[in-house]
């Protein structure tokens, strides 16, 4: 198999007239001048629209045998990501969680900017429909860059559709890179911390690092927008840990729920909850000096102004659901 390509960031004949018998029309009738005949429209032809489909399916397959397809640095396969993960992804967004998208407009059309989340659900599914809900419901259908943590790159298959869906180390180096390149970069600082708290904690963001992300943005320039998620939080409503368990599997925790482990692989399935993702009003970084990413006080008031938003709008979202499931 081929490798992928890799992208550094005559005459025409007089026609005889033939006489025609015009109808002979009285002086007293006016005569309408009649516009002229639109042409017909082509007849839709029965299974066109799957013929193309299949056509299109078949040069996707092609060119992934021959390894004619393109990945950037970082591994992100942009045709293998909207026509295959999206498409896998989508039903999950759009008729399990019904997920409802409030202030896309505050995400830039064009150029860096990088989204902050919070982050729940024991599973990290919230990462996976916040790149839905930006790609579906931007005007620009653009593509969100997560970065993960390292546990995501040392799983098998997970690892690899990873990089493949344009996720990448949660570190500086890289996050500094795509937003410099003009891409959307989101951080969801909370981490583990974040996805493994007990159910009882839901909604209560817990600590935001030592603020690398801010220091990130303010290097390369960039907004950051705010970033809310509803929902998440009782997918997987955590009531205990087994930590002994957990550090012999060498995971951060090992979540325990009315459901799992005692219903086995079918504990493992999400409840459907109603969620709602809102994006805030960008804070800008581009009027700070070049120093400014190495001042530890405006990076902390940079960090908490970021994490009071988003807390603040999860109390607002709480306050007007009707219902956890709808």
């Amino acid at each position: 198999m081929a490798d992928a390509k890799v992208i550094p960031f005559g005459e025409d004949r007089p026609r005889r007239r033939i006489p025609r018998r015009v109808r002979a029309v009285p002086a007293a009738e006016p005569v309408a001048e009649q516009p002229p005949a639109a042409e017909p429209a082509p007849a839709a032809v029965p299974g066109d629209s799957w013929d193309r489909r299949v056509a299109g399916g078949l040069a996707f397959l092609r060119r992934r045998i021959t390894g004619d397809y393109e990945v950037d640095d970082f591994g992100y396969d942009k045709e293998l990501t909207d026509q295959v993960l999206m498409s896998l992804m989508r039903p999950l967004y759009d008729k399990y969680f019904r997920v409802e998208v409030k202030g896309i407009e505050n995400i830039p059309s064009e150029g860096g900017a990088l989204i902050v989340a919070n982050h729940s659900g024991t599973l990290p599914l919230d990462g996976l429909m916040l790149q839905v809900a930006v790609h579906d419901h931007h005007p620009a259908e653009r593509h969100l860059r997560l970065l993960a943590a390292d546990l995501v790159f040392q799983l098998p298959v997970v690892n690899e559709l990873a990089r493949k869906a344009g996720h990448t180390l949660a570190c500086a180096e890289d996050a500094q890179r795509l937003l410099e390149a003009g891409e959307l970069v989101g951080v969801m600082p909370e981490g583990f911390k974040g996805i493994g708290k007990p159910f009882g904690d839901r909604y209560k963001l817990q600590r935001f690092g030592r603020g690398g992300f801010v220091s990130t943005a303010l290097r390369a320039g960039t907004p950051i927008v705010p970033c809310s998620i509803v929902g998440a939080e009782e997918i997987y409503p955590m009531v205990g840990n087994a930590k002994t368990l957990a550090r012999l599997l060498g995971v951060p925790y090992f979540p325990i729920t009315p459901t799992f482990p005692w219903l086995g692989p079918l504990g493992a399935v999400p409840l459907p909850t109603k969620w709602t993702i809102q994006f805030g009003e960008p804070i800008p970084t581009d009027g700070y000096a070049a120093e400014a990413a190495e001042d530890p006080m405006l990076m902390f008031n940079l960090t908490d102004q970021v994490r009071e938003q988003i807390q603040h709008t999860l109390y607002k979202l709480l306050v007007q659901r009707r219902s956890v499931f709808f």
